[in-house]
């Protein structure tokens, strides 16, 4: 009879223990990253390293999943759908931000950033916290990292673009972005906006004839099997950010909030690392199957016709001139 009671205490005790531990596994939480590009891109380097390291962070407790090839939809599907709170991360080309909160613009105008190291300056000074706050009140999203994807170099399937004149009557994809489209405008072109996911069976039936994108997603995405021209522009240095829901984030406790951000911040610096170990790396991979890169002649023609017809069209959008002016005085340039 003993026996039997002690195997019932023990039962009691046995399921006890099931019931107070099994909050703590139902509180483990796997974060959905939705991604527009692929395996080995910038993207996904820096979603990969902000996954292991919030994983490290809280102890296994977060822990984030992610979607490559704009699985979870288009880039700007995301940002709605983060702002919306049913999507957890995103990492988006800041183009497509854009859009959410115009002042983010900044970063986009034309030949605003001229090196990675202007880049990594921009995205740590009080010009980019703004940009932050601004995101998390126009769009509901916050910005918890940033990808150094490299400058959009551009590429065509028709012959070697080295100055402007070469590009004129060929049909250009950019994405659909403003202020990416009117600097094709000024430079005498009259580009196809269209989407990422749209894009690489567009340049392989040849209803576009070029693009631009940075040498790491170009090698990653294989658009050497429907490109054969590179041309060295610096016109947009490309900035994908990792977005989260400001909704989301507002539900996590302050400790998990801080390891967020902290593995949103070791990310970033570990996006920078990246590029300058990947880029010369995926240039060689690209010449060796085939591309043939060139710089280009002319280009004070580019930024010419590019800063004096786009910039002061995006004054008022980005902010100000002010706004631009405290950009520009972070990277040690004359002010407007």
């Amino acid at each position: 009879m003993k026996t039997i009671i002690k195997s019932q205490a023990s039962a009691l005790l046995m399921s006890a223990a099931l019931l107070f531990t099994a909050p703590f596994a139902a509180a483990e939480t796997e974060f959905k990253v939705a991604l527009g590009g692929s395996a080995d891109g910038g993207q996904h380097a820096l979603a990969t390293h902000f996954a292991d390291t919030l994983k490290q962070k809280t102890n296994g407790k977060f822990s984030a999943r992610l979607f490559m090839n704009s699985q979870l939809g288009s880039e700007q599907d995301t940002v709605n759908d983060a702002a919306l709170g049913v999507l957890d991360f995103s990492v988006v080309a800041i183009n497509n931000i854009t859009p959410f909160s115009p002042t983010v613009g900044i970063f986009t105008l034309p030949y605003m950033i001229q090196s990675l190291d202007e880049a990594v300056k921009l995205t740590q000074s009080d010009v980019a916290k703004e940009m932050v706050d601004n995101t998390i009140r126009d769009a509901g999203v916050r910005i918890v990292g940033w990808t150094f994807s490299g400058f959009r170099v551009l590429t065509n399937s028709k012959k070697p673009v080295t100055k402007l004149e070469d590009l004129q009557g060929m049909i250009i994809r950019v994405p659909k972005n403003e202020i990416m489209i009117d600097t094709y405008r000024a430079w005498g072109v009259n580009p196809t906006p269209m989407s990422w996911a749209e894009l690489f069976t567009a340049l392989q039936q040849q209803v576009v004839d070029g693009q631009d994108l940075s040498i790491v997603d170009i090698e990653a995405v294989k658009f050497d099997e429907v490109q054969t021209y590179i041309s060295n522009i610096h016109y947009n240095f490309l900035l994908e950010p990792m977005i989260m829901s400001e909704a989301i984030f507002q539900e996590q406790s302050p400790e998990v909030q801080a390891a967020i951000l902290e593995a949103g911040q070791q990310a970033t610096l570990h996006s920078a690392d990246f590029l300058r170990s990947k880029e010369a790396i995926a240039r060689d991979s690209l010449i060796k199957k085939g591309m043939k890169i060139s710089d280009v002649t002319d280009e004070d023609q580019w930024i010419s016709k590019a800063t004096t017809t786009v910039w002061p069209k995006y004054y008022d959008s980005v902010g100000g001139k002010a706004k631009i002016n405290n950009a520009l005085r972070e990277l040690g340039r004359n002010e407007l």
